[in-house]
């Protein structure tokens, strides 16, 4: 039976929301929000038509309340659903208590996500259509390493664990279990092979009510960091004809044996030496790296999800047309194990040309709270070519401005700029087997962003004077010895204060504002865009971009820790604590393990010593910089 939408409320939050609405707002149809307490600033809640708080004990749960959405639905007039991805997505009791309540669900029938819901019912159904299957024998040896554990009930990397050592297989089966139980709701896994080389290619999917399925290509998501993906593009690059064919048959096969409908994605690990492929999971839903389809195909997904829902059917494929290359911004810390990053992003900006599209949940301004996935943006490029896509979106990163959080930008254009990757040389072991995240890593910014930084932390003070207002920066009279300011760590920049401006060795400042910092070396200039807020500097320019922070000149004895002190890396909840007051540990034993944005974190002892001080429970709510445990070293007791 065919319905028309006339008003669709979207089950989730931020990037994806707004992508929902983009092509509801095309189409004519209404659009309804629903925001936690913590989403309540963020852009998507003010492009709806109309926006419904959900109230909620916990922020992380908010979206998972069944009876709150279908009621938010009916409150505000909304005759569909959609789920968007993560969350409830690939909920089937959601679907049908949506479809209950006389309302059209934009997926796939519920039936479809219980058979595709548990990977190893999926992997059952898959071997019976003839489609290849990858697994691990019941009780696996040292021939069969490395093996991998997986969460059955989820993705996204987490539950996720590769065992290389038999005596470590039990106790990652029980990680896994833990953190996929928080993640999922549902602790159970499964191991299969772990394929070291392998690369991730999924095929997408449409398939209609009428019984046809649409194919629309195949895209690459093998570069990963903890088994998510970061870098997306389509078509997959270096794959032999018959292989795509072979692929694409079976992403078929794999939608027609669950009567598919709606979109969807059919994901396969890929050998490339030996030209295999094995199927992994079918994803019933739109995927986070939709848009590189959507690019070279140059279709809607979200407009032809909504078209199968309405009872229409499925239009002929149309073939790929050029290069699309997709990046997530995270807001993580690279550099620190991949540390998801919370606060306020002071300054978001990405620079839209032609071939680049920006499907972003922030804005300059918003929150990123602890409660969710750190995801900020895709940032995407479509071009001729490959080359030509890599090449403009590096750019387009390398010109952003994102102040306020460390985010994972500088790393995504070290893989675009990376030679490895520029002629496919990929897999899933790329950031393991490349030097991409130790030079994404970079300990001192280059001199010229100090010099910057320094500047604009002296006009800035200077605009904020109320007397002296004439005399010059930094000016002595009878000088004896430069001004000097440091940056954390021990950063340091010397300077003079005189009555034509700045003097720096090395460095002549051509012009100097808190806001904009224009430097010259050699006869060769160039400006960069300063942002202070009190003592933190945020640079961009041709050299890249820092982010300061500048060390007083005297520690308060208040904020001084305990030697061996280990402290909270961000905020979050402890989950489990290993040890306790009095115990012997090592160095880089787990002392207790902290959840944050839906990511599990151990935090080790710094060096062998006796616990002497355990601050927290399982449970504890704690801040970032929080003391969490103290740990002696051997030699202070």
């Amino acid at each position: 039976m065919s319905r028309v939408i006339g008003r669709l409320l979207v089950a989730n939050r931020a990037e994806i929301a707004s992508r929902v609405f983009r092509t509801c707002r095309r189409l004519g149809i209404e659009t309804v929000a629903v925001h936690s307490d913590a989403d309540a600033g963020l852009p998507y809640v003010r492009e709806a038509d109309a926006a419904v708080h959900l109230a909620g004990n916990a922020p992380a749960e908010t979206y998972l309340d069944l009876d709150a959405l279908v009621h938010a639905a009916k409150a505000t007039g909304a005759d569909a659903v959609h789920p968007g991805y993560g969350f409830l997505s690939e909920n089937a009791a959601f679907a049908r208590a949506v479809e209950a309540a006389g309302l059209t669900w934009v997926g796939p029938a519920p039936e479809s996500i219980e058979a595709m819901g548990s990977k190893i019912e999926a992997k059952r159904i898959m071997r019976e259509a003839g489609v290849p299957v990858l697994e691990a024998p019941e009780q696996p040896t040292e021939a069969d390493l490395p093996l991998i554990v997986k969460a059955s009930a989820g993705g996204g990397g987490r539950g996720m664990r590769v065992v290389r050592d038999l005596a470590d297989l039990s106790g990652e089966i029980a990680a896994a279990e833990a953190e996929a139980a928080s993640a999922f709701g549902d602790g159970t896994v499964f191991v299969e092979p772990y394929v070291e080389r392998g690369r991730h290619v999924e095929v997408q999917v449409v398939g209609d009510r009428h019984g046809d399925v649409l194919v629309l290509g195949e895209r690459d998501c093998s570069i990963q960091r903890r088994h998510q993906k970061v870098v997306e593009e389509a078509p997959a690059p270096d794959l032999a004809d018959e292989v795509r064919t072979a692929l694409h048959d079976a992403a078929r096969s794999a939608a027609e044996a669950i009567g598919y409908v709606g979109a969807g994605t059919v994901e396969f690990l890929y050998d490339p030496e030996r030209e295999r492929f094995w199927f992994l999971e079918v994803n019933t839903r739109l995927q986070v790296e939709h848009p590189v389809t959507e690019e070279v195909h140059g279709v809607d997904l979200v407009a032809l999800q909504l078209a199968v829902a309405e009872g229409g059917a499925v239009p002929e494929p149309t073939p790929p047309e050029g290069h699309a290359i997709e990046v997530r911004l995270y807001a993580e810390d690279p550099a620190a194990d991949w540390q998801p990053q919370s606060g306020v992003l002071t300054t978001f900006e990405i620079p839209e040309t032609d071939g680049i599209r920006v499907d972003a949940g922030f804005a300059s301004g918003s929150a990123v709270s602890t409660h969710y996935d750190a995801m900020l943006a895709k940032v995407v490029a479509h071009a001729p070519t490959r080359r030509q896509a890599a090449r403009a979106l590096a750019g387009v990163l390398s010109r952003a401005r994102i102040h306020g959080l460390a985010t994972n930008r500088d790393l995504l254009v070290g893989i675009l700029r990376d030679t490895d990757f520029l002629d496919a040389r990929i897999g899933t072991d790329f950031l393991g087997r490349t030097s991409v995240v130790a030079a994404s890593q970079q300990a001192t910014p280059h001199r010229h962003l100090l010099v910057a930084a320094t500047v604009a932390l002296a006009e800035e003070r200077r605009s904020r004077r109320t007397v002296q207002r004439g005399i010059p920066v930094g000016w002595r009279n009878v000088p004896s010895q430069p001004q000097r300011t440091t940056f954390a760590p021990d950063l340091d920049v010397d300077w003079h204060g005189t009555r034509d401006g700045y003097r720096v060795d090395g460095v002549e400042v051509v012009a100097a504002g808190p806001g904009s910092v224009t430097l010259a070396e050699d006869g060769v200039s160039a400006t960069y865009a300063v942002r202070v807020d009190g003592t933190a500097v945020e640079v961009d320019g041709p050299l890249g971009h820092a982010r300061l922070v500048e060390q007083p000149r005297f520690t308060d004895p208040a904020d001084a820790v305990a030697s061996g002190s280990l402290l909270a890396p961000m905020p979050g909840t402890v989950v489990s604590v290993a040890v306790s007051v009095g115990a012997e540990v090592q160095a880089g034993q787990p002392v207790l393990v902290l959840e944050a944005m839906k990511m599990q974190h151990t935090v080790s002892a710094p060096h062998a010593g006796t616990v002497t001080e355990i601050d927290v429970r399982p449970g504890a709510q704690v801040a970032a910089g929080e003391v969490l445990a103290v740990v002696r070293a051997v030699e202070e007791s």
